[in-house]
């Protein structure tokens, strides 16, 4: 089987999770500056097999846009462009990075590091391909 990949899409910074090939487990890739999204994606895609990319859809608690939500609509439209065989899919990223900084201090991350936020970025990304995956099994 082929992998899916989830991505956390920010302004300056991309957080990216992959599963494995059976597609049971999510786990944080990389966190990467978004200008070099499209091609870490080309490079990656040709070593690994990928069959759909997830993206996080940025919304407020009320379902209004924020400001990230033009820029993932964007980036969606430029990985239709560049990635014409996958499908694109977008997931609910409410409460990810909370969720990501919450899961790092479960896992005994010290306070410098749960301050990186580039961890955060790719824990929030595993979250939502984790939170994908399960519910796709039910």
């Amino acid at each position: 089987m082929a992998r899916i990949i989830c991505i956390d899409y920010g302004g300056k910074r991309t957080g990216i999770a992959v599963t494995d090939p059976l597609q049971i487990i999510a786990t944080p890739l990389t966190t990467i500056p978004t200008a070099t999204l499209f091609n870490f994606l080309k490079e990656y895609t040709t070593k690994e097999p990928v069959e759909l990319i997830l993206i996080g859809e940025p919304y407020n608690l009320d379902q209004t846009a924020t400001h990230a939500t033009p820029l993932v609509f964007k980036a969606i439209e430029q990985l239709k462009k560049h990635f014409p065989k996958i499908p694109i899919q977008t997931v609910d990223e409410q409460y990810t990075s909370k969720m990501a900084s919450r899961a790092m201090i479960e896992m005994g991350m010290k306070k410098k590091q749960r301050q990186i936020k580039e961890n955060i970025d790719q824990i929030a990304a595993t979250i939502m391909l984790q939170t994908y995956l399960q519910e796709r099994a039910m």
